[in-house]
């Protein structure tokens, strides 16, 4: 129970974070034509804002059925890489169904704190995602309800959240850490790249993200090798 609580405490930036993020997806949905229960139920079997943000736009225009599935993978394909390197932390009760569980509530956020663990146990994953999915789900139905009610000043406000989050999450893992800070300054360039680069910058997010993490990756990989375990064992030999 103890790492089912330390899960919940750590997923609660990232659900606030969330709230505001969903919010305003919620008030979007409703725009283009949404119900509210649309909204809600779009938010709570996905968990992805790039991937809903983009698949409500292209859900306007009926029989774009390719372009909805182009955009998803090329959006969401990160999420893959980030299941397949966490799953080399799971402890050894993470396995069967339990890691759908893994897959259905991977996001970036979530796989930032969890790949911060030496193991990852079913009950702190568990645990890391309540509070993030309730926070999207819960920021989509008031958005949906509440958008247009809200001053524009409040809305914007909102919309810095998800900033501050990303930075609660990522800052205290850099403090003495030059291997972590190396990661993040290389994955902050490149993305930068993406964003202000001609012809890089028509490459879309989901894809931008999943090369300037690869590439920030394995460059933090070569230059920061960890040791083996056996070889630490054996002197090195």
């Amino acid at each position: 129970m103890s790492d089912f609580k330390r899960g919940l405490k750590s997923g609660i930036p990232i659900g606030l974070g969330y709230l505001s993020v969903s919010f305003t997806f919620g008030i979007i949905a409703i725009t283009y034509g949404f119900t509210w229960w649309e909204a809600l139920l779009i938010s709570m079997t996905t968990v992805t804002s790039a991937g809903q943000f983009a698949g409500i736009n292209i859900m306007r225009m009926p029989g774009y059925y390719i372009s909805m599935l182009i955009s998803q993978l090329t959006i969401n394909v990160r999420y893959s890489f980030m299941s397949i390197s966490l799953s080399q932390k799971l402890d050894d009760k993470f396995k069967g169904i339990k890691r759908w569980l893994l897959g259905f509530f991977m996001t970036d956020e979530i796989f930032a704190v969890a790949a911060g663990e030496k193991s990852v146990s079913v009950p702190f994953f568990t645990g890391l995602a309540v509070i993030p999915y309730i926070g999207w789900s819960l920021g989509t139905f008031l958005g949906a309800v509440l958008g247009n009610v809200l001053p524009d000043n409040v809305l914007n406000a909102l919309s810095l959240a998800i900033y501050g989050m990303f930075v609660a999450i990522v800052v205290p893992d850099m403090k003495g850490k030059w291997n972590v800070t190396f990661v993040v300054i290389v994955a902050a360039v490149i993305s930068i790249l993406f964003t202000y680069v001609p012809y890089m910058n028509k490459v879309s997010s989901g894809i931008a993200i999943s090369i300037s993490a690869v590439v920030a990756s394995v460059l933090g990989a070569l230059v920061f090798p960890v040791p083996d375990e056996k070889e630490g064992e054996s002197g090195g030999y």
